[in-house]
């Protein structure tokens, strides 16, 4: 499953788009790259609602929506309590109601490991950022340890962009922090160096720091450590 990951580029590419449809795009260009079977960015809102994109099949997208499954499924009512990213081996599909929910997925080509990152802002929004695969429990620990935080990252943005297209569930704007310096904070905070953040970000070093000093700014922090807890504090950036 290992593949060089440019994130720079994905960053590039999702900051382009303008459309759910080239969302859509996206995720299935980001599926072939990673060589996972299945993504999925997911949204259900307090009425039920939901919204996104996959690459499920149609099939399942529409029984999963037919049944109602959000309001069974162990994977959301798992991560919507819970802040960090989720592995599915970690949440508890022992009862007869998820079991037979699980059968149903697999019958519909949902693979049988998934790793899923809860996406929370400031209004009290809720999405998830799902891959999903079919392979052994080693092969799985492996892909997440090589591309567990670029994957928060993704998510994070790709929420950013979808919340976009849809104006009247979209988050008030938190200052006018720049997509670049919630970029540059959200690796920071996950623990990259700068030289790390500014490769990633395929910028130099000095354009990094005008980032950070504009977003430390914009925050009223003292220190970078203080802009990272502030944007933290204020649903800015997930981590």
């Amino acid at each position: 499953m290992a593949t060089e990951l440019d994130l720079g580029q994905i960053l590039q590419d999702l900051e382009s788009t303008s459309t759910l449809d080239e969302l859509s795009s996206i995720a299935f260009g980001l599926r072939e790259i990673l060589k996972v079977e299945h993504l999925t960015y997911h949204w259900v809102d307090g009425a039920g609602d939901q919204y996104g994109c996959t690459t499920y099949s149609d099939a399942w997208e529409e029984r999963y929506r037919d049944k109602n499954y959000h309001r069974i499924d162990p994977v959301i009512l798992g991560c919507f309590q819970r802040f960090h990213p989720v592995d599915w081996k970690s949440l508890d599909w022992s009862g007869k109601v998820a079991k037979a929910f699980l059968q149903d997925a697999k019958g519909h080509g949902v693979g049988n490991q998934g790793y899923s990152i809860p996406i929370r802002g400031p209004n009290g929004q809720f999405a998830l950022f799902t891959v999903n695969h079919s392979c052994d429990d080693d092969t799985w620990q492996e892909f997440i340890s090589l591309y567990g935080r670029e994957l928060i990252l993704i998510a994070h943005y790709m929420n950013r962009k979808a919340l976009e297209f849809e104006m009247d569930r979209q988050p008030d704007s938190p200052r006018g922090l720049s997509p670049r310096e919630i970029d540059a904070i959200t690796l920071l905070a996950l623990g990259y160096s700068r030289a790390q953040v500014a490769h990633s970000l395929s910028i130099s070093e000095h354009t990094l720091r005008v980032y950070i000093e504009s977003a430390r700014s914009k925050l009223g922090a003292q220190n970078t450590t203080h802009a990272i807890a502030t944007a933290l504090s204020r649903g800015l950036i997930v981590v």
